[in-house]
C-alpha cells in the first residue's frame, strides 16, 4: 500500500468515527480509544501523533504556528543572558587583578 493511500484510508477512518459519535450525538472529536489497536497503528504511522493526525483528518483547526517562533525567541533569550554572566565575570575579573 503507497503512503498516500495509507494517509488518505487513516485520514477516512477519523472521519468516519467522528461522523458516528455525532450520529449517535456524541459532540465530541475520536479518542484514541475509539479505535482498535490496529486501527491506531494505521493513523499514527501515516498521519503522525494523534492530534496532528486530527488536524490531517480536518477534524481540528491546525496548531498555532507561533510555538516555534517563540521557542526560538526563548532560547535567544536564554543564550544573550549567559553571554551577559560570561562578560560581566570576565570584567570583575579583570577589575580583580
Amino acid at each position: 500500500m503507497k503512503r498516500e493511500q495509507g494517509a488518505a484510508y487513516a485520514a477516512e477512518l477519523l472521519r468516519q468515527k467522528h461522523s458516528a459519535l455525532l450520529e449517535s450525538g456524541e459532540n465530541r472529536l475520536p479518542h484514541r480509544s475509539d479505535f482498535t489497536a490496529e486501527e491506531i497503528v494505521q493513523i499514527k504511522a501515516h498521519l503522525g501523533p494523534f492530534p496532528r493526525a486530527l488536524e490531517s483528518a480536518g477534524l481540528k483547526p491546525p496548531r498555532d504556528d507561533g510555538y516555534a517562533e517563540r521557542r526560538l525567541q526563548k532560547r535567544i533569550d536564554a543564550k544573550r543572558k549567559r553571554t551577559q554572566a560570561k562578560r560581566t565575570k570576565q570584567q570583575t575579573e579583570k577589575e580583580s587583578i
